[in-house]
């Protein structure tokens, strides 16, 4: 195959694995995840990049090695990064501008090879929903960084939104209000979209990267990362649901019925265009987490990649999940927060 590079043919002492990993928001929601599986696979040795005033590290996993750094002194990052096969970077939507920026830089100066962007979520090669999400153009940055420095290939993984903590995020998020009982319908309740639980997000960051880097030769057809996703996407998912199927695993788990809640239904355009214009105008950012919802619930099937990109679950040997039970975590965090679904083993 034209282009294709073999492990055969690489110099001696190539190893044709990836064994250094460093990680960017190890403690944060969905880098514990990712922490936690990759040190489960016990072939990897991952490193958390840390801001050395962060007192928060107790929250790290067991087993992870810790490095501070300064992000007003790039010398620290390129330091830190040198001999690190893979970067990949989990950062708040919130955080500052330039942070990933730093570190892509930082990860072209130290020779990394691999880089997965701060993007876990919507599908970046649906240019209309990332557009009108205004997820877009920061993700895509990243990824034209990446590639014109030259020094290392981005791999990104779409997981659609996270279920448990988008179940549990009040009504701006999938519509559900749980302490009062009310749930809120974009146009009937029935457009399906993809879903990922954090657990999930972990077993494929951890299997994609206990893939081989490229085939052993010619005859080698086992997936590799550099064939199938080298500057490209990775597409998992957890669960096709609509809110309507979201509502019916809500009703299981809790034992209530319809009649208990209040059930309300809103035009999910009008409200992506309320949220669009008290983002625009006020600058709020909960207006603009009520109008990225809402764009993937537009009835144009944009929120269902499966149907387009199909799923690399199978190849990556990702199982099913049970609904309900992520339900529960969900419900449970709203009634204890965050740290009701955190890594187990």
């Amino acid at each position: 195959m034209a282009g294709v590079k073999y492990a055969k043919d690489q110099p001696a002492g190539f190893k044709n694995h990836v064994e250094n990993i460093a990680i960017v928001g190890a403690s944060g929601h969905i880098g514990a995840f990712i922490a936690h599986e990759l040190l489960k696979t016990k072939i990897h040795k991952v490193t958390a990049l840390t801001r050395a005033e962060n007192n928060n590290t107790n929250k790290f996993p067991p087993g992870l090695s810790i490095i501070p750094v300064n992000y007003s002194d790039p010398s620290t990052l390129v330091n830190a990064l040198r001999g690190q096969d893979v970067l990949i970077i989990t950062m708040s939507a919130f955080a500052p501008r330039d942070t990933e920026a730093k570190l892509i830089q930082a990860a072209a100066d130290a020779g990394v090879p691999w880089v997965m962007p701060n993007e876990w979520g919507l599908d970046g090669q649906s240019t209309d929903l990332v557009r009108e999400a205004m997820t877009g153009p920061g993700r895509e940055a990243a990824r034209n960084l990446i590639a014109s420095l030259g020094k290392s290939s981005f791999v990104s993984l779409v997981c659609g939104f996270w279920y448990e903590f988008s179940l549990a995020g009040q009504e701006i998020r999938f519509g559900f209000d749980f302490p009062n009982r009310t749930v809120t319908f974009y146009d009937d309740g029935q457009t399906k979209i993809n879903v990922s639980t954090w657990a999930q997000c972990g077993r494929a960051v951890a299997r994609l990267w206990s893939l081989k880097i490229m085939p052993d030769d010619e005859k080698d057809t086992s997936p590799t990362v550099s064939t199938h996703f080298r500057n490209g996407f990775v597409y998992i998912s957890s669960f096709l649901l609509s809110q309507r199927d979201m509502f019916e695993s809500v009703l299981r788990v809790t034992g209530t019925t319809e009649q208990d809640w209040k059930i309300q239904y809103q035009d999910v355009k009008q409200r992506y265009r309320e949220g669009l214009a008290a983002f625009q105008n006020a600058g709020d950012m909960m207006a603009w987490v009520k109008a990225m919802y809402a764009r993937d619930f537009w009835p144009d099937g944009s929120g269902n990649y499966q149907a387009v990109r199909g799923l690399h679950n199978r190849l990556l040997g990702l199982p099913d999940e049970d609904l309900d039970e992520r339900t529960k975590v969900a419900i449970d965090m709203v009634e204890n927060g965050d740290d009701a679904c955190r890594p187990k083993d």
